[in-house]
């Protein structure tokens, strides 16, 4: 047993139709930002996201914009290895002020106020991530990075269809290399391309009022070779699509099975287990080391994310018929739960 491949899109493809809703012909996946997620209607339940998590040498640094109709909601957070050092910083605008959320994936965007300035300028196969908070943690926080989009390497570019009402188009961009700093006080953190990978997830879509939803990734220079992993599960269960992928110096392998996440949710450090539905193609095991926990509990709006970094195990079989080995590739790997 096991699942049927999914349609591979190779020409530029709405995402909706003139009314707003899902295009049948976006159902699929591409290896390159192909998908226009042109967006209209559906009152308060567009949810739209530009995420960005950069591993560095000694910090994990992560900024969003986002808007989510009823609100923009943007926030940057870091996470020191060593000492364990970790801060958030979110701010929320009701009804999301000015803030134009771009239709392709590789499109700037920019968001500013008073507390905090996070801008994505995308140029000529890179983006420059630029953010500035007076108050982070009682620190000014500055940081600049060039991040690299290697035009040979492939992408996943998934549209998930719920019905023709709810879908979301995911991009998901991995092992892109970073260079740069990001300044907390007075440290300084540098980012050299070789060792440091950015992730970037872009979502657009429309969603049900509730959903929950996996998603495990990492992107790092293992044994000489550019590794990434993005594996989802949950929300995409039964819509005969997947996020799930793997990708090896900008060649993706796209894994077509559902995957199952096993983990206590009583105790979110302890070890988790994703291995695909049908067959032994991944077989990974992620022990923690932190927990971030953020919550919004806002009345009718609810949302609960429990992110862990730590450390992948495990084996996965790539389209070649290799087996990829995996040991101690730091990651990120998450629940959350949303009620929007």
């Amino acid at each position: 047993m096991k699942q049927h491949a999914e349609k591979e899109i190779l020409q530029p493809t709405l995402l909706c139709d003139k009314k707003g809703n899902l295009n049948p012909a976006s159902i699929g996946f591409a290896r390159k930002p192909l998908i226009n997620s042109n967006l209209s209607g559906h009152m308060m339940r567009k949810k739209k996201w530009n995420y960005w998590c950069v591993y560095g040498d000694e910090i994990l640094f992560s900024a969003t914009i986002s808007h989510l109709d009823y609100a923009a909601v943007c926030f940057v957070y870091f996470l020191e290895y060593e000492t364990q050092r970790y801060f958030e910083k979110t701010i929320t605008i009701p009804l999301g002020g000015k803030l134009k959320m771009p239709t392709q994936v590789l499109e700037s965007v920019s968001f500013s106020s008073s507390e905090m300035t996070i801008d994505m300028t995308y140029i000529h196969n890179e983006t420059h991530l630029s953010v500035s908070i007076p108050n982070f943690d009682g620190d000014g926080l500055r940081a600049n990075l060039v991040i690299q989009h290697p035009p040979a390497d492939e992408s996943l570019n998934v549209v998930i269809p719920w019905n023709r009402k709810t879908f979301q188009f995911t991009g998901k961009h991995h092992t892109l290399p970073t260079s740069g700093h990001v300044t907390i006080g007075n440290r300084r953190f540098i980012f050299m391309p070789e060792e440091s990978f950015a992730v970037l997830d872009y979502g657009r879509g429309v969603w049900p009022r509730e959903a929950t939803w996996n998603w495990g990734m990492a992107s790092q220079r293992v044994r000489g070779r550019r590794i990434g992993l993005n594996l989802g599960g949950k929300w995409t269960d039964g819509t005969g699509m997947t996020e799930n992928a793997v990708f090896v110096d900008g060649k993706m392998t796209k894994i077509h099975e559902d995957l199952l996440f096993d983990y206590d949710r009583e105790d979110f450090m302890q070890r988790w287990k994703v291995k695909t539905k049908f067959t032994n193609q991944v077989s990974l095991t992620f022990s923690p080391f932190f927990e971030r926990v953020a919550a919004t509990n806002a009345g009718l709006v609810k949302s609960e994310v429990h992110q862990m970094f730590g450390y992948y195990d495990g084996t996965i079989l790539l389209e070649n018929g290799e087996t990829l080995v995996i040991q101690q590739m730091l990651g990120c790997i998450e629940e959350h739960r949303a009620k929007w």
